[in-house]
């Protein structure tokens, strides 16, 4: 099922090549745009939903490769406003899953990003990855007399995680470079739990680490012997690459039948060298950073 930026949900691992497209989430500290995100995606839920089941999917007669299951959710988050804020606010993530009927079910975590298994080894499976870096910090609003910003990107690389224990324990990590701005690269590692609990619900735990080379440290935590001369109020500091955050998440997502489904999640991370002693979170932020979202989802089946 659903997965943000996802979610322990349920998506399907089928052969090498495996159809599987997980969810993609676009995210603005914006109130209106939070508004309307969500709006959107709560009314294409509910209309979605008031079709008959019975009108989207005939199990009984249709040929499972030719019937995909289709999921849409909609996901309200309350974060920092940028990577080492101390600021909270709102954001919206539309969400967006598919894969083929039958092929059996594997789970996922909230933080796992858009990827597609191009080779599934059994426990292990490898492929492409993409995700959605946000708004960081302006320095204007640290009176740093700049016009830098580092806006909103994507970024693409590589993602493997490895099954150590089926649908159960799993090790994951991903690779990602940013597509412009020079905003640098990232590797995130994950080791997930997940605990069925009953038919409906499914728990998921586990701790996460973040690294960083020197050019997504000095865009987001760096700020140049220029700009600090040009405010007096602040010291230079030069970011390197490294160690950027420790953390953990957990989540619950509950199946209220089997077109809907819940999903509540916490992300707890740990600022940790210098991307906690950068001015930008020592003097101007904080190095704890912690998100909690909400998700709701909508399955349904769809015959090509």
């Amino acid at each position: 099922m659903l997965r943000r930026y996802g979610r322990p949900y349920l998506r399907n691992r089928g052969t090498q090549g495996s159809d599987v497209v997980k969810v993609l989430g676009v995210k603005t500290s914006s109130s209106a745009r939070l508004l309307a995100s969500t709006g959107i995606g709560l009314l294409t839920i509910c209309a979605i939903g008031a079709f008959p089941t019975s009108s989207m999917a005939q199990e009984t007669t249709d040929s499972p490769s030719k019937t995909w299951v289709v999921t849409l959710g909609a996901t309200v988050e309350y974060g920092p406003t940028y990577e080492g804020s101390r600021h909270y606010s709102f954001s919206a993530l539309p969400s967006f899953d598919f894969h083929r009927f039958g092929e059996a079910p594997e789970y996922s975590a909230p933080d796992d990003n858009f990827d597609y298994t191009l080779l599934d080894l059994g426990h292990l499976e490898i492929g492409p990855v993409v995700g959605l870096r946000d708004d960081r910090l302006d320095l204007n609003n640290l009176h740093l007399q700049s016009e830098r910003k580092v806006r909103w990107n994507f970024d693409a690389g590589g993602f493997a995680q490895y099954w150590l224990m089926e649908n159960r324990l799993r090790l994951r990590t991903e690779v990602r470079q940013s597509l412009w701005g020079g905003d640098g690269l990232v590797a995130d590692l994950a080791l997930d739990w997940f605990q069925p609990i009953g038919d409906k619900l499914v728990l998921s735990a586990g701790p996460r680490l973040s690294l960083a080379n020197s050019t997504y440290m000095r865009s987001n935590f760096g700020i140049s012997a220029a700009r600090a001369a040009k405010n007096g109020h602040v010291s230079a500091f030069d970011a390197g690459g490294g160690l950027k955050s420790v953390g953990f998440t957990v989540a619950a997502t509950y199946t209220i039948s089997p077109q809907w489904s819940v999903q509540v999640y916490e992300k707890y991370n740990r600022l940790v060298g210098d991307a906690a002693d950068s001015p930008i979170t020592a003097q101007f932020g904080s190095a704890n950073q912690n998100i909690i979202g909400f998700t709701l989802s909508r399955s349904f089946d769809i015959d090509f």
